[in-house]
């Protein structure tokens, strides 16, 4: 025999439960750490400087719809004769009345439109690389942001780490204290030492949250700091490819340089454009004319007529814009030049500093980590058992500290310099 036992939450506090389940779940959810590649995601879909460049571009595709339009026909309706009082009866006011509509055109020649519609178009691909380069910019800065959390995150661990180190020192020395290993003014320096520690805790704090800040700021976010986090490697790559790859790499794919180039191509057009605009554009007319007969009604004569009107290019009125345009392709071919030593810069100046960067970072890596520890750890035997002195166990600690700190500190300097590399070359070539 079976029997089946149903519980029912009293009154209505089952939708209460559920209610804590699902907020419960989104909290857990929000206290998931992002990655860079979700924090990237996020900065280019909600960052409203972005996003307001971006509309900036539409703006320019719009202008090309404006660029390409054609002039209107004109269309005219006159009406003259009319007598009042009418000579002909009161029953025919109009009798004598001549009208004449007209329709006109204005033709544009040495393909005005086209040109206009060119240089439009081209300065749309010169803002859509100018919004490329101010993404490429705003990301550096996400990444520097991004780089600051990691560091300021790793530095907190650190001191965390250091701290529950340093309390079983002082646990230790206490024992000692009780059994008269040590005198009570050396236990006094240790467990005063300890306020060091809190403060670098208390201060990792801070910096962990301005990083957190700055961050948010950058996807605008709203998301409280507390169920904020970021997660991603802390760590650095010695390898690097030789320089000339980098330059390679810049010269295709800088959006600056690339939107310098195109600035010389829209110049070149609108030179086209303003020798176009030199000639002169002839108007087309057709009209149709009734003429009344003032002594017989009903037998007024319908004319139909053609005009051709062209103005006289006496007097070339577009010859210093003609001027303008041609100084204009020179000036952008100097400037594209000028981008072009820029880029060059950038990326010798990035790569030698990541070089300087991954040069520091390898001894520690190698040598420098394992031998503070180990010193630590062996003066800290020595002490608890009388081998060493306080002086010596405090420097032994501190040593360890400091280079602790440092590593942290040319790790993020690594990462900020191999961001700054990426910035340089125009795409992401060390993650």
């Amino acid at each position: 025999m079976t029997t089946h036992a149903h519980y029912r939450l009293p009154g209505q506090r089952w939708w209460f439960t559920l209610l804590l389940l699902c907020c419960a779940n989104h909290y857990g959810q929000a206290q998931q750490p992002l990655t860079w590649d979700q924090v990237k995601a996020r900065f280019e879909a909600a960052n409203p400087a972005l996003k307001a460049d971006a509309l900036g571009v539409d703006e320019l595709k719009a202008q090309e719809i404006t660029a390409y339009l054609r002039p209107n026909p004109q269309f005219n309706l006159a009406v003259d004769g009319t007598q009042f009082p009418p000579h002909k009866g009161p029953y025919t006011p109009v009798v004598s009345t001549q009208e004449q509509s007209t329709f006109s055109y204005l033709h544009e020649r040495q393909h005005k439109r086209e040109l206009r519609l060119e240089s439009a178009v081209e300065g749309t691909r010169i803002g859509r690389s100018l919004h490329e380069d101010l993404d490429r910019t705003m990301i550096f800065t996400l990444r520097s942001a991004f780089v600051q959390t990691l560091q300021a995150k790793a530095v907190l661990d650190l001191a965390k780490a250091n701290l529950d180190y340093y309390d079983k020192i002082i646990d230790i020395s206490r024992n000692r204290l009780s059994a008269g290993d040590i005198a009570q003014v050396d236990f006094d320096r240790i467990e005063l030492l300890r306020v060091q520690y809190e403060s670098e805790i208390q201060t990792a704090i801070v910096n962990l949250r301005t990083a957190k800040i700055q961050l948010l700021q950058l996807l605008n976010d709203r998301t409280p700091m507390d169920q904020f986090n970021v997660d991603g490697p802390f760590d650095f790559a010695d390898a690097l490819r030789p320089l000339d790859d980098y330059r390679q790499l810049a010269l295709a794919s800088r959006p600056d340089l690339q939107a310098a180039i195109q600035t010389i191509e829209q110049s070149k057009t609108n030179h086209k454009l303003a020798m176009a605009n030199g000639s002169t554009d002839p108007t087309y007319s057709v009209w149709w004319t009734h003429n009344p007969s003032f002594n017989n009604i009903g037998y007024g004569d319908n004319t139909l007529g053609l005009s051709f009107a062209i103005p006289l290019r006496i007097f070339d009125r577009n010859q210093g814009e003609k001027k303008r345009t041609l100084i204009d392709i020179d000036r952008n071919n100097q400037l594209t030049e000028a981008a072009r030593a820029q880029v060059f810069s950038d990326v010798d100046s990035s790569y030698e500093q990541v070089s300087s960067n991954i040069a520091l970072l390898k001894p520690y890596k190698q040598k420098y980590l394992d031998q503070a520890t180990r010193v630590r750890d062996t003066i800290t035997f020595s002490y608890q058992h009388g081998g060493a002195s306080l002086m010596d166990f405090l420097n032994a600690q501190s040593d360890y500290r400091v280079v602790q700190l440092t590593y942290a500190q040319l790790i993020g300097s690594y990462l900020v310099a191999a961001g700054q590399l990426n910035l340089a070359v125009g795409r992401e070539v060390i993650q």
